[in-house]
Formats: structure tokens, C-alpha cells, sequence
């Protein structure tokens, strides 16, 4: 591996829900070192530890509560239905959040679902009742799995771990082992990050980065058939679907780039990081003098473009999430009181800044509800 970024002194939990100022700001820190392969174009953060990293009922990653995530989760799951057939079957997802994903699956094809998840809230009462859903609120690993999976789903979850040829191997155990089963993987996409310097989506649960090219030669090494790579959510997310048995040496598919197209943007990436940080950062001082600066959007995002832009993002004031049960809460590393959007009317702020621009849209016609005149920017 060769290195090519570094950033120290990063939150190690984006998601926790945190309590109190005092403990976001007290809030363990681990260092960021992406390191780049040259043989096959696998970035990782070589300074990751995982035992900093916690995954329980205090981390609260769901995005389902946006207009805009949540239609195009049902045509995601509504797509997969009918192209795999998915009805009547059993569907494994490994690392399913809060199960509102497995819970689309069951209800459009009359499925039932085994779901693996340490952060999975039963409360929540995501499923239709009569679903047949056996909901494990564990790691999945070695011996988890129970040969069921019509399909073997693993969204947004592959880049939580290390050691990532191994944990695709172990994902094969959880199919049925006739020959027909399927398997769905979907990871943010991590040549769009290193392109177009997308440091928001660079935070430490994130210790691995894939690309098309390094997403399928590791499926395939693991013994997988690659059959589909896409790329969705504008540009966010890469999707893999695939089987058992196949070749590591196949053709490669068209969406797969050059190993060394990845190595080029990596050595470009440090000098391109730190002048995109200095643009936010006299934006955000620049903003600051007209008024409060509020962020929109609590997650991840937020957490790294916080710490990427310090010492400027100590003048953002408010963060604001739509999400009811990370309101209330503080950010970890800086503190900030999580806002609903009714409180941040009474804040009257001069600037908002987007933390995914997907989201813009949406956003804009809240900030027009609660009668925020703010300037808008995204990342």
C-alpha cells in the first residue's frame, strides 16, 4: 500500500448518538492514512482500528426519513424483485441498519428475511405484520450463516470492514447452496470520492474504498460471477450482482477501470484535498460575518466535513437533521446541539450548507416552509 492521505485526530463514531457536549467534545478520536494498492487499486485506511469502532443500539445511521432516500429505496427493492425473481423467497441482508431495506424485500415479493445487525431496534416495528423475519442483532462472521439466501443483500456495510476478501467469502455461506442463489452488494462509490475530492465521505467506520475495477476483482478472487456493476444514487453508491462460482480470471465488465487511473487520482488527491478545504473554509468565515452558519444534515458527512475544515468549522453554530432520533443529540468531536428544522427558524442563519447534494431539493422547499432565508450551498 502507498500512502497517500493523512488526517489525525478524526471521530472514530460518526452515528453514536451522544449525550452530552461534554462527551461529544471528549469524543475518541483515531487517525485517517489511505493507502492505495497499486496491483489492483484497493484503498484502505491503514491506521484503522476496529476496536474504536462501535456499532450497538446508540448508532443511528437511517436515512428513511427523506422523501428523497426513501423513493428511491423502493424502486431499488421493487427493481430487485422483479429481476431476481424475489417472491416467496428468503432474503439475507447482512449489516441491515434498521431493516427498512429487508422490510421493502418482504413486503413487495412476499418474502421472509434473516437480518444481521448489532444497531437493529425491534421497537421500530419496521415489518408488516404475518412477515416471517428472523432479525439477529449480531455481527455476522464465520458460522453465521444458515445456508437460506435466496438473495445475500449487503448494503453499505462492506466498508466497515477489514479484511474484506474474507468477509466475502464468509457472505457465500449464508446462499443456498444449490447454485442459484444471488448475491447484492452495494458500497459508496469511491472513484467519484477520490475525482472530485469528495473528503465529506472519507471518516473513520469507512476503512475500506472501492472503486468498480477493485469492487469486482475482489468478488471474483473470493470466487463470486460478477455479473452487473452499476452505479446510483447520483453517482453516490456502486451496486454488484453476482453468483457463486465463478472466475477470477474473466473478462473484466465495461464500468471497470484501470488500476492505474485510480493510483493517478490517489497521488493527486493530498495537494487537490487541501486547496477544496481552504475554498470551504473562507466560505465558512466569510458567511459567518453575515450571520449563524447552520448545517444540514448530522450524519457522517457532517462529522467529516467538520473535522476537514477546522479550525474555520468552530463558526458553525447549528447542525440540523430531520431525523426525530438524532435531535436532541450532540456532534461528536465538535459539539453542536443537533436541531430539528422547526428550531432552526428561530436561529434566522445566513448560510446553510448541504451535507449531501442530493438532498438539495428537498431541503430548499423546507427551508421555504419554515420561512429560513438563508444562502444554500452543498457540498
Amino acid at each position: 500500500m502507498e500512502t497517500f492521505f493523512r488526517l489525525p485526530g478524526v471521530p472514530v463514531n460518526s452515528c453514536i448518538l451522544v449525550d452530552t457536549r461534554e462527551e461529544a467534545l471528549a469524543f475518541p478520536r483515531g487517525d485517517i492514512e489511505l493507502g492505495v494498492c497499486a496491483g489492483c487499486g484497493f484503498v484502505c485506511n491503514q491506521a484503522f482500528d476496529p476496536r474504536l469502532a462501535e456499532y450497538s443500539g446508540r448508532y443511528e445511521e437511517t436515512q428513511a426519513y427523506s422523501p428523497t432516500f426513501n423513493k428511491f429505496h423502493l424502486a431499488l427493492a421493487s427493481d430487485l424483485v422483479e429481476r431476481f425473481r424475489l417472491r416467496g423467497k428468503t432474503v439475507v441482508e447482512v449489516g441491515c441498519g434498521k431493516g427498512e431495506f429487508l422490510a421493502l424485500l418482504c413486503k413487495l415479493g412476499g418474502n421472509a428475511a434473516i437480518g444481521y445487525d448489532p444497531g437493529y431496534d425491534p421497537k421500530r416495528a419496521i415489518f408488516e405484520q404475518g412477515t416471517q423475519a428472523r432479525m439477529i442483532r449480531d455481527f455476522y462472521g464465520p458460522g453465521s450463516g444458515t445456508g437460506e439466501g435466496d438473495l445475500v443483500c449487503c448494503k453499505m456495510t462492506l466498508e466497515h470492514i477489514r479484511g474484506t476478501h474474507d468477509f466475502a467469502r464468509t457472505l457465500r455461506d449464508a446462499m443456498k447452496p444449490d447454485g442459484h442463489a444471488s448475491v447484492f452488494i452495494q458500497v459508496p462509490e469511491s472513484l467519484r470520492i477520490f475525482r472530485d475530492v469528495a473528503f465529506e465521505d472519507i471518516y473513520y467506520e469507512h476503512c475500506s474504498y472501492f472503486t468498480p475495477g477493485s469492487l469486482a476483482r475482489m468478488f471474483r478472487k473470493a470466487g463470486y460471477r460478477v455479473d452487473r456493476l452499476d452505479v446510483t444514487y447520483a453517482g453516490q453508491y456502486l451496486t454488484l450482482e453476482g453468483g457463486v462460482a465463478g472466475d477470477r480470471n474473466a473478462a473484466p465488465l465495461a464500468m471497470e477501470e484501470s488500476v492505474q487511473s485510480v493510483v493517478d487520482f490517489a497521488a493527486a488527491f493530498g495537494p487537490r484535498f487541501e486547496a477544496k478545504r481552504a475554498e470551504w473554509q473562507a466560505r465558512i468565515e466569510d458567511e459567518s460575518r453575515k450571520g449563524p452558519v447552520a448545517l444540514w444534515g448530522s450524519g457522517s458527512k457532517a462529522v467529516a466535513f467538520l473535522r476537514a475544515t477546522a479550525p474555520a468549522s468552530q463558526l458553525v453554530e447549528h447542525v440540523v437533521d430531520i431525523n426525530p432520533h438524532r435531535r436532541g443529540h450532540f456532534m461528536p468531536g465538535t459539539g453542536q446541539r443537533i436541531l430539528s428544522p422547526e428550531e432552526l427558524r428561530a436561529v434566522a442563519p445566513a448560510a446553510v450548507i448541504v451535507m449531501n447534494s442530493i438532498y438539495r431539493d428537498e431541503i430548499a422547499a423546507e427551508l421555504s416552509r419554515q420561512g429560513i432565508a438563508a444562502a444554500l450551498y452543498t457540498l
